[in-house]
């Protein structure tokens, strides 16, 4: 068994560390920062490409709300290097005039399994230069691989923007099934901003702390995400 666990916490590495990184109700960060709305009654779009060559694709439309609820449907999709996709899922998010908001989703990893998770936001501060938001969540996984149980990741992050240019955030994501835990400190760069579009430029450093992992080291990493509402 301990053998079994071994593999798959390497098969995993590529999959966790992306936890802290992306999770914010489970659409890439983009989505939500094209221009700073208490509630968004439009459809959304966004793309991001890292230092590897990995993209991830969102988008997100109303559904259903009021002046201070907004339903909507969400879709998600992750592609590696070589253009393979590496997952693809769907969801609902609620996002509220306040600036919080919560979300369920579902996700499927080829040769991995699913993943369901629940996530929440809640908006801190809120002011003409500053918005603070404080991320949580808890993702289900399950593999598909013989012999893994199922299990849980959870974790959160604080994301802060200043006058919507730029900003920073500090995560973490705790897996037990595998001892592992992943933080993150990012910083982020808007390059571009008109009322429907954003450009930004992202980069910080990643470390994951695991028995299997020894010797770990923070690695860097950067990239650039467009959104777009409509």
């Amino acid at each position: 068994m301990f053998l079994k666990t071994l593999i798959f916490a390497t098969l995993l590495a590529g999959i966790n560390c992306r936890y802290v990184l992306l999770e914010k109700d489970d659409i890439p960060v983009y989505l939500d920062d094209v221009e700073h709305t208490r509630v968004r009654r439009q459809s959304q779009i966004g793309v991001g490409v890292d230092n590897k060559g990995n993209w991830d694709l969102g988008g997100k439309t109303p559904i259903a709300g009021n002046d201070r609820n907004i339903l909507s449907a969400t879709g998600s999709a992750a592609m590696d290097a070589s253009h393979k996709l590496t997952s693809y899922g769907a969801g609902l998010a609620l996002d509220n005039a306040n600036g919080h908001g919560l979300s369920l989703s579902a996700k499927q990893i080829p040769d991995f399994g699913k993943q369901l998770t629940a996530a929440g936001r809640l908006n801190v501060l809120n002011t003409p230069n500053h918005n603070l938001d404080a991320n949580a969540f808890v993702t289900k996984n399950l593999p598909s691989i013989p012999n893994v149980p199922n299990f849980n990741t959870y974790g959160g992050n604080l994301d802060y923007m200043y006058k919507n240019r730029i900003g920073g955030s500090l995560g973490a994501a705790r897996t037990d099934f595998l001892q592992r835990t992943d933080v993150s400190a990012l910083g982020k760069l808007n390059l571009f901003k008109s009322p429907s579009s954003s450009f930004d430029f992202n980069a910080g450093a990643t470390r994951s702390f695991s028995p299997f992992i020894p010797k770990s080291s923070w690695q860097p990493t950067f990239g650039f995400s467009f959104g777009k509402s409509f």
